[in-house]
């Protein structure tokens, strides 16, 4: 699954899902071996993380949604993605 970003222990991934489980757009992140869905509004489809790392992923999601949408569209034509910056 390729990463797109990493910050404060937080792997942010994305893959390509034609036809996929969620059938919408998302992304994963994964922390200390939990793992979180999240639709680009910060909507959790599935799974669960510590409450202070979600509210840095959802914050980090809001940044970045145009990013988020542009990889999830190159993806889905299988495409090359791009790396997005982490949080700061």
């Amino acid at each position: 699954m390729p990463t797109l970003s990493m910050f404060y222990g937080i792997i942010i991934t994305m893959y390509r899902e034609l036809g996929g489980k969620h059938k919408e757009p998302h992304f994963h992140a994964e922390y200390q071996g939990q793992e979180v869905v999240i639709r680009f509004d910060g909507e959790v489809i599935e799974g669960s993380i510590p409450y202070k790392k979600l509210k840095l992923i959802i914050a980090w999601a809001e940044i970045h949604r145009e990013d988020l949408e542009a990889n999830w569209k190159l993806l889905s034509e299988g495409r090359e993605y791009f790396r997005i910056e982490p949080l700061r």
